[in-house]
């Protein structure tokens, strides 16, 4: 992945962490990024974007906490080669939530509060 593939939306509420973290985790998800790849160094993403380097460290520590890469000391941050391969109709799935999820963010509200209303959506159309 090329770090200036990345932007960040200063107009945003989401943090800075957190729309670059999304935007890897869209890419992992669509198959931009591959297993096993190598993210851009924290050092790299922090120059292309003007950011302070504790700002993307942030970003990987989420992905890494979600366990979508693992940070291998000395060499880098891959992406995690134990996800699970996704099928094209779960990749078009992500592409559709992920304009949702960052819309519903930038609206003001939690994660637990964007699954949980999507978890009731689902329930009563069953």
């Amino acid at each position: 992945m090329d770090a200036r593939r990345l932007f960040v939306d200063d107009t945003s509420p989401l943090p800075v962490y957190a729309q670059i973290s999304e935007q890897m985790l869209g890419a992992v998800a669509r198959g931009d990024i591959a297993s096993g790849e190598r993210l851009p160094s924290v050092r790299d993403v922090a120059a292309a974007l003007a950011l302070n380097p504790n700002t993307v460290n942030r970003a990987y520590a989420e992905l890494e906490r979600l366990g979508v890469v693992e940070t291998r000391r000395g060499r880098g941050t891959f992406v995690s080669a134990h996800r699970t391969r996704r099928t094209p109709s779960v990749t078009r799935l992500v592409a559709m939530a992920e304009p949702f999820v960052a819309r519903a963010r930038a609206l003001g509200f939690a994660g637990q509060q964007i699954v949980g209303t999507v978890a009731e959506i689902v329930r009563r159309k069953k």
